[in-house]
């Protein structure tokens, strides 16, 4: 529980966890680059071995994204639930963050089945 009284401590928290939900975007990303840098080898059976694991490499860092999404979604609600009501600004709505990044984890969802399928 804070002691300070001051409404930057909520602002402090959901920083973090909009930093976090960047972090997860930039895993995400990175994992669809993965996947779509295996697409330009061709050739050999052993080319198409490596397509494979590039796949699944990717689609793990992806998941990866989605997994942060949701720690770093949790952590921020039980921050939030150890705040004063006079910590948070009147009629400020609390889980914009947390909506914005369950839709990120959502997409990172819809990118895995996209990847897996395509």
């Amino acid at each position: 529980m804070s002691d300070l009284n001051d409404p930057r401590v909520l602002f402090a928290a959901e920083r973090t966890l909009l930093a976090w939900n960047r972090t997860a975007a930039g895993l995400m990303a990175f994992g669809f680059l993965v996947d779509r840098a295996g697409i330009f080898v061709q050739g050999s059976a052993q080319v198409a071995a490596s397509r494979a694991g590039a796949l699944w490499i990717g689609v793990a860092f992806v998941a990866l994204g989605v997994i942060l999404c949701g720690l770093s979604s949790h952590q921020y609600r039980r921050a939030v639930a150890t705040l004063r009501p006079v910590e948070i600004p009147q009629g400020y709505w609390v889980n914009m963050a947390v909506l914005m990044s369950g839709l990120v984890a959502v997409l990172g969802l819809a990118l895995i089945a996209y990847l897996i399928t395509a």
